[in-house]
């Protein structure tokens, strides 16, 4: 099966890690005017846009069919149909394959988590290209490990009544459905002693059940009600341990000791006990907007990170990806944990590179897996970024 092309002949080639030109190396014309992915044009030239011909040749110059098929059926997911193209043609006598091939089949070996099969060619790959070969790597654990779920957020604000228990009901309802929940109170205020017995027995209750619940932005409510509680004075009971609470949550424990030795003065009872939490979490504007990095110097290095499987005609990844880049120079993306890419996303990853490219900027795609990064090689991409592979 041949394919083709997609935008200039090959000007370079993927390169291992610290090997090969560097991206900030290359020339690129002036930038053009600002290009919508959705414009792009691959059937012909369009003078003054930095964009080239599409050149129809055949995928096997310089690749070879083997190299070709394997990364296509690995894109598919075809993996076993893919290994079998691999070893059938590195086992063939007369075969005087490349150190890609031989890169390929061990990567494809350690993203299967093969070891034996790994094991048994790396003597092989040693002997054939006198240099060490990769170490073993099972890079198929990520896979087996389900995707954790992301603490529920609330931030309560305002008067908190005596009567607000069906809204932190909510919150335990969202904590025990994610395992965890992350709660902002730096906006709360005249917190009376009832709406304090009801917080604490919410978080008692999640405390008593094991689940995680982090307590943000506590500086300002632990200072409003430091001002109710007064030695000697028994009243307000709910607002002292609520204060306790958060003390702890603040990661204040000598503060935390000196109030609990006036409580147990004042209530004649035993406090609570301090308790080693997680550390505190970093405070967080009240609103918590959510803002977009300013822009950035044309000598500024940024990061992104691919990772997983990314399959399909809408890729939320690649969006992401694209819109990350739009206000940056220069990019470095992380493909270390990136398993896969099938040949629509990598299309897509193409068209989202030509037009990065056409407009002078620098994307490099860093620690790509042999596999994926034969197939960017078959797709092009490797002409619109600088490519290397992990060790």
């Amino acid at each position: 099966m041949a394919l083709p092309f997609f935008g200039r002949k090959p000007t370079g080639s993927i390169a291992p890690e610290g090997k090969g030109p560097s991206a900030k190396g290359d020339s690129f014309s002036l930038p053009p005017p600002p290009t919508e992915l959705s414009e792009l044009d691959f059937t012909a030239t369009e003078a003054g846009r930095g964009l080239v011909a599409v050149e129809v040749q055949e995928v096997g110059a310089g690749i070879g069919a083997a190299y070709e098929e394997a990364a296509v059926l690995y894109a598919n997911g075809n993996v076993a149909e893919a290994e079998q193209v691999l070893v059938a043609t590195l086992d063939e006598p007369s075969s005087n394959s490349g150190e890609g091939l031989w890169m390929m089949l061990l990567d494809l070996y350690r993203l299967t988590g093969k070891r034996q099969q790994f094991e048994s060619r790396v003597l092989d790959y040693a002997t054939r290209f006198e240099r060490s070969p990769p170490p073993w790597m099972d890079l198929s654990a990520s896979v087996a490990k389900p995707a954790q779920p992301r603490p529920s957020t609330v931030s309560l604000a305002g008067s908190l009544s005596a009567q607000a228990e069906a809204q932190l009901r909510q919150i335990a309802v969202a904590a025990r459905r994610t395992g965890s929940a992350r709660i902002d109170v730096g906006r709360l205020k005249g917190l009376g002693d009832g709406a304090c017995g009801q917080l604490r027995a919410v978080l008692d209750e999640l405390a008593a059940e094991r689940i995680k619940v982090t307590l943000a932005n506590v500086g300002p409510l632990a200072q409003e009600l430091a001002k109710r509680v007064e030695a000697g004075r028994a009243e307000d009971r709910d607002t002292w341990l609520l204060l306790l609470e958060l003390l702890q949550h603040s990661g204040d424990q000598e503060r935390f000791e000196n109030l609990a030795i006036d409580y147990a003065v004042t209530f004649e009872e035993s406090p609570p006990s301090w308790k080693d939490l997680p550390p505190p979490a970093a405070p967080v504007a009240a609103t918590a907007p959510v803002t977009t990095p300013a822009p950035q110097s044309a000598n500024e290095q940024d990061g992104f990170v691919l990772e997983g499987e990314l399959c399909g005609a809408s890729n939320d990844a690649l969006k992401r990806f694209a819109a990350y880049v739009a206000d940056r120079r220069e990019v470095a993306v992380d493909c270390t944990q990136l398993r896969r890419l099938d040949f629509v996303c990598a299309g897509q990853l193409f068209n989202i590179l030509a037009t990065l490219q056409a407009q002078g900027k620098l994307v490099g795609l860093r620690n790509v897996n042999a596999m994926v990064a034969a197939l960017l090689r078959v797709m092009s991409v490797d002409q619109v970024a600088h490519v290397t592979l992990r060790s």
